[in-house]
């Protein structure tokens, strides 16, 4: 498995709250510096190692080139989302399964293919309408190592936010005790990070692609 040293150097100035100040009692923390977004696998996070697969249905949106919308979608007609390009995708291959007005075209479906960290190529599309998911197993919420009030989860979910392999934080009022983080993809290597940096079971990954194997 390969872990950019700049996506660890980033993962590793992530500061608790109240832990912002130096030692001189100031605001300024010595931080290292941002990672270079345009480093393939700095961008969205770990890689993985093989085929990836998508956990939910997702929504191919072309407004002009193929996007994989792996974050929120606006519930509007067409919808508006966008993501990470989608390589060598054909309309001509999946007639019948997405629905166009005028030049923008989109559809959902379960892909499988390869991840390299800016950008996906699928290998195989189910539409949505042939769809036949597995019941997942169900899998029980650990309990936070750490506990932290409203207002420190809200402040853990809003550093992480500002990381570029997070599509979406939230933590606070509701979120029992944890801060909910939806990611593309991990090993893994990112959840024993945030476990380290605020303790076991707070911050709860929710990736959008897995190991397909």
């Amino acid at each position: 498995m390969r872990t950019s040293p700049s996506l660890l150097a980033a993962l590793a100035t992530l500061v608790l709250v109240g832990s912002a100040c130096g030692a001189d009692g100031s605001d300024d923390v010595a931080r290292d510096a941002p990672p270079d977004a345009t480093t393939p696998g700095v961008l969205m996070g770990v890689l993985p190692d093989g085929p990836v697969r998508t956990v939910n249905l997702v929504t191919v949106m072309d407004t002009g080139s193929p996007e994989l919308c792996l974050g929120p979608i606006a519930e509007s007609y067409p919808p508006q989302c966008g993501g990470p390009a989608l390589v060598d995708w054909d309309w001509a291959d999946h007639e019948g399964t997405f629905d166009q007005q005028g030049d923008i075209r989109w559809g959902t479906y379960a892909l499988t293919g390869t991840w390299d960290g800016t950008s996906f190529t699928a290998t195989d599309a189910i539409s949505g309408a042939l769809y036949d998911p597995a019941m997942p197993t169900p899998t029980p919420t650990p309990t936070p190592a750490t506990t932290y009030d409203a207002t420190e989860l809200e402040q853990i979910a809003t550093e992480l936010q500002d990381e570029k392999w997070v599509l979406g934080a939230y933590g606070g009022e509701g979120s029992d005790g944890h801060v909910l983080v939806d990611v593309v993809y991990d090993d893994g290597t990112l959840q024993d990070r945030v476990d380290d940096e605020y303790g076991a079971g707070v911050v709860l990954l929710n990736p959008a692609l897995v190991d397909a194997s």
